[in-house]
Order: structure tokens, then sequence, then C-alpha cells
């Protein structure tokens, strides 16, 4: 895995048990001053601001554009420059695979001598509009293999070096606990319990039982960023997901245009015509749309066998307003391998009903 991450992103790797870790791993390899300011997406998960500040740094969130899509805009980070002088470090995440503006973002990152990472949670295979793959652009590369993400080994993540200025810095790895990893090993057998027994009505008990009892692991848990090692079970995982990738985006891709050609354009992220060449560049991780009165679309979908509460980032950044009011209309539908086309219909068939 180490050598095939290398190869593809052109840098030198680490392996972690966590992709926050890798964050946090990378922020103490650059040596910045203790004032540092680390601009991330407004619109992000709080492992990502964790993991800032495990290394000792504050985190400076950027809007959204109201137009713009879910990630911030060459626009938003110049403003911050006029304002902000300890700008040191961007962070872009390519939220739920949509690309940003990257090339305007790495001009500015260069004439301002930032050190740009690319944080690949979201967008492994994602394609920027200049025809880069997401991971080759910035000096730095970010890639968690955690749970329900492009790359699913149920835990993992890597740092990959790609300026040549830090190529000579070595990680320091402690031993994962084991009790941690014997429950990781049980992780996908239970969720395909979980998964089948929804559909006979008993999954919602099923579910609550094994998570009460401790047999999931949990995925927040503040204790993973001290740079546990990822051992060979995760690492065969994310190799094997990694040779399906192709197989993965195109699944993804299809089932991400059915829902942008049959849900109504008002709930989109993006008019139609402009969905298509973004899906045609995402990861499509998730395909989000954009409903007021959330929960009641989320009861109408339970009522229908459809359990969704992929609800992100509810108020994580309270100075973006922008990002704060999407946060509390958005659904993120399902574009993994068990979701096919049929269901994908249904889903829009549903929504499409309620509206």
């Amino acid at each position: 895995l180490k050598a095939f991450l290398e190869e593809r992103y052109s840098g030198k790797a680490h392996l972690f048990y966590k992709g926050r870790e890798a964050l946090t791993f990378a922020l103490e390899l650059l040596k910045l001053p203790p004032d540092s300011k680390i601009v991330i997406n407004g619109f992000t998960c709080v492992a990502v601001f964790n993991a800032i500040r495990k290394a000792g740094f504050e985190p400076l969130c950027l809007d959204l554009e109201e137009s713009g899509g879910l990630n911030f805009t060459p626009e938003s980070l110049k403003d911050c420059l006029k304002k902000e002088k300890n700008l040191k470090v961007v962070v872009v995440q390519n939220t739920l695979g949509f690309p940003c503006e990257i090339e305007k973002i790495k001009s500015i990152c260069e004439e301002n001598n930032l050190i740009l990472i690319e944080d690949l949670a979201h967008c492994v295979g994602t394609r920027y509009e200049n025809g880069q793959e997401a991971g080759t652009v910035g000096d730095l590369t970010v890639l968690s293999f955690s749970q329900d993400k492009i790359i699913d080994a149920i835990c993992g993540g890597a740092l990959v070096v790609r300026n040549k200025k830090y190529l000579s810095i070595d990680a320091s790895i402690k031993i994962n606990a084991p009790k941690t990893q014997i429950k990781d090993r049980f992780y996908p057998l239970i969720t395909f319990k979980i998964r089948l027994l929804y559909r006979l009505r008993i999954g919602k008990i099923y579910h609550s039982l094994v998570k009460g009892l401790g047999f999931l692991t949990n995925i927040m848990d503040e204790s993973f960023y001290n740079n546990y090692i990822l051992s060979a079970f995760y690492g065969k995982l994310a190799y094997v997901s990694f040779a399906n990738l192709n197989n993965q985006l195109s699944h993804r891709r299809k089932i991400a245009e059915i829902y942008a050609m049959t849900l109504p354009d008002k709930i989109l992220m993006f008019p139609k015509d402009k969905t298509q060449k973004a899906l045609s560049l995402s990861s499509n991780l998730r395909f989000p749309i954009f409903v007021n009165n959330r929960s009641l679309l989320l009861n109408k979908l339970k009522k229908n066998g459809i359990f969704l509460s992929d609800i992100w980032y509810m108020d994580v950044s309270p100075d973006c307003p922008n990002a704060v009011g999407d946060s509390r209309i958005i659904l993120n539908l399902p574009t993994h391998i068990n979701v096919n086309e049929d269901d994908a219909r249904r889903i829009c068939s549903i929504i499409n009903k309620w509206i």
C-alpha cells in the first residue's frame, strides 16, 4: 500500500490508523511558527478542527459562496489574506468529491508562500477541471480509509509528502490498542447484518444492541490522534479498495446521475446543465440535496424503509453563516455499492412525491 501510494501521488508515504492523525502529523512536520493559522473549509468535519488543534494551531474557516457549491472559493482565500497575516497553510477537501478551483487556489498559495494540503477524505479519484487527479497538486496529500469513505478499509489513513523540502522527516509511530483492532475485524459482518435486518424491520433493535454493547468502534473517539500504526489487516483492505476504484467511481457516478436527472433543480446544488459536468469530475461520495423541513423528509423516507442519517457538520463553524445555513438543510443521498439503480429511482420517487 505504501509503495502504491508513493507511485500514485509522487511522494513519500506514511501510514496511520486514522486520517486525522495524518493531518496532525502533516502540520507538525512543517515546523510552523506557534501563531500560524490554517485555512480550512467552513463546511467540514469536527475531526479536521480537532486534528489541527492537536498539532497546536487554530483553524481559520472560510465560508461558502451562496451559489458556489460546498467548497470555499479563490476569492474568499484572497480576502482572508488581506486580513490575516499569519496564514501559513491552506487545506482543500473537495467536499463530497466535488472539485474546488484548484488552479486558482494553488496560484494564490504560490504567490503568497502558503503550503497547500489536499485532504482526500471525500475525493479519492476526483479530477480537477484541468484534468489532474486530486492529491497530485499540493505540497502534501492526506488520505482517510475510514468507514464509508471512497477507500473504505474500516480504519486507516496516510500522508504523502510531495514537497521535497519535507521528505527527510520520519513519522513517530506507536502501537495501536489491540482491543480496537479486534472490534474492527468484526465490523464488516456486524454492518452486513444491520443492513439485512433493517429490511426485516428489526435492524434498528440489533443496531442499538451492538452499539450499546460497544461492539462497534466509535469513529469519533478522541484518542485517535497519536500516530498509531496501520496494521496489514487494514492495509490489505485499502489496497484492494484502490484496485476496485474505477468500478466504484463508475457506480457512484451512475447513481448520482439518476438523482440529478430525476430530482427537481430547486433542491440540487447546481442546475442540471452544470451538475452533469460536476458529476463527471467528482468521486460522488454522496449526492447532496437541500430541503427545508428536512426532518419531515427523513421521516417520510423512513416510513418507506429508507433509513438516512447522513447529516454532516451541523454548526461546527458558527462564524460561517452560509456553511451553517447549508448544514441545516442538506441531506446526503447514498451512492455506495449497496445502492442499485432501482433503489436510487425509488428514493427519487419518494422525494418527488413529498415535494
